[in-house]
């Protein structure tokens, strides 16, 4: 288990050591951890590292759920408990992360990954992704292999 923290609006310091992980990751670890590349295991049990959940994921997957997918069983709130439970700070939406999608370029369109990754930009911490279709943002992104 990860150390417990407050959520944060923004306060990531920049010479922190600091990850916020993608939908995809947060989904895998909170609901089925042997998912999660084996690359990042080591990660997550450092104590030194602060992680981030971003309330844009849990949008996501509130929308996905309220769609009633066959394929998408997972609930917003309990991945939120659970990601809490790990000791993963909470980074709210800001303005400034809105504002900074207008910049971003078309490489990839997905609305929340976008707004990930402007996050991530903005805050100056690294966004962890298997999504390699993020690759053309590696300045921002780092891709894990499965």
């Amino acid at each position: 288990m990860l150390p417990t923290s407050t959520p944060c609006s923004a306060d990531v310091q920049p010479e922190s050591p600091a990850r916020l992980l993608d939908t995809q990751l947060l989904i895998w670890l909170a609901f089925t951890p042997d998912q999660l590349p084996s690359t990042l295991i080591p990660e997550l049990g450092n104590r030194q590292q602060r992680f981030f959940m971003s309330v844009v994921s849990l949008w996501e997957v509130a929308i996905k759920c309220s769609l009633n997918r066959v394929d998408f069983q997972f609930d917003a709130a309990e991945l939120r408990e659970q990601l809490q439970r790990e000791g993963f700070e909470e980074l709210t939406i800001r303005a400034e992360h809105c504002l900074a999608v207008q910049t971003l370029p078309w490489h990839h369109k997905d609305p929340f990954d976008r707004l990930l990754i402007a996050q991530a930009q903005q805050e100056q911490i690294k966004l962890l992704s298997c999504d390699q279709s993020l690759s053309e943002y590696e300045a921002s992104v780092t891709l894990l292999r499965k």
